[in-house]
């Protein structure tokens, strides 16, 4: 007797460690980062292409794990009972089922599973090969299984289908970035420039454009010498030139060009034609995605186009600049001016222009103001108020205070934010 319940400790412990072997796999291989597992794979890793392979039949694989975990565990629970009875009667049972629920629970689930967690990518290459063997064992019993799942689900919920995503592409790398900030491992500036590239295809044109309140443009009527005057004052490389009225945009004048036609005239301002030197003017819709925008300026060498609206009216202009500006932050050379429009104020509160836009004040205080409903924070405090306030009013949404400070006519240019603090 005491050879046959030594034989059946030694099947317990080989089970259990089998238990830990699946418990540890199955964290493993749903931890494991794709995307290094995919380097390694271009790398000739004969292990990582296992594991991605596994990883892309992410049913079968959890399926052929939990089938197998399952077994395992329960064979070992009913072997151990059988032992328990044998030695301690009735009372086995009581016995087996306490001493079993600690043994699985703490060497066949939490251990190889707090060891998979830690070192989820070496833990997923040493079991690929054979959690693959299982697997292609165990595949026509989780194919059924995952054919009765089906059923019920249809009969009593909602349809599944292996092709349904719960979150794209661009949310599960959104997410990734925020838990690796919240964790450390990403300081705010790279997670700013990794969640701008990903904004690229949420932003249009319209959000980063400068409104044509705000552009400089140059009257192609004026004199000559007035306007390469204008140019060498302005802090910008190129203007649009207007004709007749201020919407009627003939050119965009870029001041090298403009050097050019000075140089052969030999400096004589009255025998230089602006208009004749300034290129064609480009112009896009104003719902272009940033991305596709991005992608035309590539595509045709350009840094500068005219944004117009659904009737053709110029709404402003966007530059490539602007647009990388999304990615890296704010990009000043020796002639921008430093000032952003944001001024920290000594009671912790910041003073805006009205003309910031939203997405900059969150990206320079790290706030979470919405930024769908408005492109600016004037036009967020309109939004909300659903009136042009006053100067001296305020208003308090969204866990902030907004009070306006000066108005000139119906636009808001310059309030006072402060981020009240929770309760």
């Amino acid at each position: 007797m005491t050879l046959e319940l030594a034989l059946i400790a030694g099947i317990v412990c080989l089970l259990v460690f089998t238990s830990a072997f699946f418990s540890g796999s199955e964290t493993a291989l749903t931890a494991a980062s794709r995307a290094r597992m995919h380097a390694l794979e271009q790398d000739g890793s004969s292990r990582a292409r296992i594991v991605s392979r596994l990883m892309g039949n992410y049913e079968s694989l959890i399926g052929a794990i939990l089938l197998g975990n399952n077994l395992v565990n329960i064979l070992a629970s009913a072997l151990a009972t059988s032992a328990f009875i044998t030695v301690f009667g009735e009372a086995g049972v009581v016995y087996a089922t306490l001493v079993m629920t600690a043994v699985v629970f703490i060497f066949g689930e939490v251990m190889p599973k707090t060891f998979a967690i830690t070192n989820p990518d070496r833990a997923s290459l040493f079991v690929a090969p054979v959690v693959r063997v299982l697997v292609a064992l165990l595949g026509p019993v989780t194919n059924a299984v995952q054919i009765l799942v089906r059923f019920f689900f249809r009969l009593f919920g909602p349809s599944i289908s292996e092709s349904t995503a719960v979150l794209s592409a661009h949310e599960e790398l959104r997410g990734a970035i925020e838990l690796h900030h919240m964790e450390g491992a990403v300081v705010k500036t790279d997670r700013d420039m990794l969640g701008g590239v990903l904004d690229l295809m949420a932003l249009e044109v319209e959000d980063v454009m400068i409104h044509r309140t705000n552009m400089q443009a140059i009257n192609a009527d004026d004199a000559p010498a007035d306007i390469v005057s204008q140019v060498m004052q302005s802090t910008y490389t190129r203007l649009p030139l207007w004709q007749g009225e201020p919407e009627n945009i003939v050119g965009v004048l870029h001041t090298k060009t403009l050097l050019q036609a000075l140089h052969e005239v030999n400096g004589d301002f009255s025998k230089v034609d602006p208009v004749a030197a300034a290129a064609t003017p480009w112009f896009v819709p104003e719902a272009t995605s940033l991305r596709a925008q991005l992608n035309a300026f590539l595509r045709r060498k350009e840094h500068f186009a005219l944004v117009v609206d659904e009737y053709g009216e110029v709404q402003g202009l966007v530059t490539l600049e602007d647009i990388l500006e999304e990615i890296v932050g704010q990009i000043t050379d020796e002639h921008d001016d430093l000032e952003l429009g944001i001024r920290h104020l000594p009671d912790n509160s910041v003073q805006v222009d009205g003309s910031v836009p939203t997405r900059d004040l969150n990206r320079a205080m790290d706030w979470d103001l919405p930024e769908d409903e408005a492109t600016t924070v004037a036009g967020l405090v309109i939004h909300q108020s659903q009136t042009i306030p006053q100067p001296g009013q305020a208003f308090t949404f969204e866990g902030f205070r907004f009070e306006v400070l000066r108005r000139h006519r119906n636009r808001i240019t310059a309030l006072k934010v402060t981020k009240l603090q929770s309760a």
